[in-house]
């Protein structure tokens, strides 16, 4: 019985494939498979996923005919995948030998929906453990408490989807997929949706997980109208907050969240396309202007001044407005 499918998202990888897949081989056994998804790469990484495939026990390969992206990508790895419990990984990153034995011995410890990991971040020869930032460890926790508190930094703040594994269940019976027009921003609107519609989950401290960072193939990298897609991602989250039966408690955070999205990008539109860059202003500015105004109005002063100031420019105003308390 196949205990655990990995899904790994490649297109145009071929310097970072040889890491990666020479982990694969060192996480082969007979409870587990590899569906690596080619999106239509334009350089040798199909040949080399196939030559994968005859040299690495339980590797899949699915070559996409044309460039669907990486949402669309993840979401063939699912219709595909056979196992218990799905994972996550990208072509450019990699797990240490006997990674996913452990893992599956975590996950199987425990009746959850999915679990969450720490990784270690790579940026050239720097190595960073990142914690996940949940309440407890290894006991079990209701996911919407893990969108909380507002103000600091949980679970849906950390929305790496290779960080976290998920059983059948949570594709087959709660509908959660990857958006399959954005671009960027996909896993945040998995996250919450994970964190939204799931019954349970665990937080678990297994550090053999390495994410390769700034490297300019990333799509957090690039300058041009994808960097947009935050915007249509977060519309998604806020409507499936407004439509939740708690959503008065989650709305403060997915606003927040929002607001400080918006101030970020706003921070380094110079590096976009100038056509960007306008198109950005326009849509965070009409972005703004769909939120709850007056949970906006408290949110922005409550931001502090830098991005206080950014918020209120794009909404054309000179001074905060004064809010009742909630």
């Amino acid at each position: 019985m196949t205990k655990l499918s990995v899904i790994v998202a490649c297109y145009n990888m071929q310097e970072f494939l040889p890491d990666t897949l020479r982990a694969l081989a060192r996480n082969v056994g007979d409870d587990r498979e590899f569906i690596l998804v080619n999106d239509h790469s334009r350089d040798a990484t199909g040949e080399m996923l196939d030559q994968a495939a005859a040299r690495i026990p339980g590797v899949r390969v699915i070559h996409h005919e044309t460039n669907r992206g990486i949402s669309q990508v993840r979401n063939t790895g699912i219709d595909a995948a056979r196992g218990r419990w799905l994972t996550f990984l990208d072509g450019d990153d990699w797990y240490a030998p006997g990674y996913l034995t452990q893992l599956l011995a975590a996950v199987e410890s425990f009746d959850c929906d999915f679990v969450r990991t720490d990784h270690v971040q790579v940026t050239g020869t720097s190595r960073t453990l990142e914690r996940a930032p949940a309440p407890r460890r290894n006991t079990l926790m209701d996911p919407r408490d893990g969108i909380l508190p507002a103000q600091r930094k949980s679970m849906v703040d950390y929305p790496n989807v290779w960080s976290m594994v998920c059983r059948r269940n949570v594709f087959d019976d709660l509908g959660v997929r990857f958006v399959p027009n954005l671009r960027t921003c996909e896993d945040r609107v998995f996250t919450w949706q994970l964190h939204l519609r799931a019954r349970s989950y665990v937080s678990t401290g297994l550090h053999g997980l390495f994410y390769r960072r700034g490297i300019s193939t990333s799509l957090t990298q690039v300058g041009d109208e994808r960097q947009l897609d935050f915007i249509p991602a977060h519309d998604l989250i806020m409507e499936e907050v407004l439509a939740h039966p708690e959503a008065d408690r989650f709305l403060p955070k997915i606003v927040r969240t929002y607001c400080a999205m918006i101030a970020f990008h706003i921070g380094k539109a110079d590096r976009h396309q100038s056509d960007v860059a306008r198109r950005l202003r326009q849509m965070s500015t009409e972005a703004l202007h769909r939120m709850p105004q007056e949970l906006l109005d408290r949110t922005i002063n409550e931001m502090g001044p830098e991005r206080g100031r950014v918020l209120r420019r794009l909404l054309g105003r000179t001074t905060t407005r004064k809010v009742t308390a909630a």
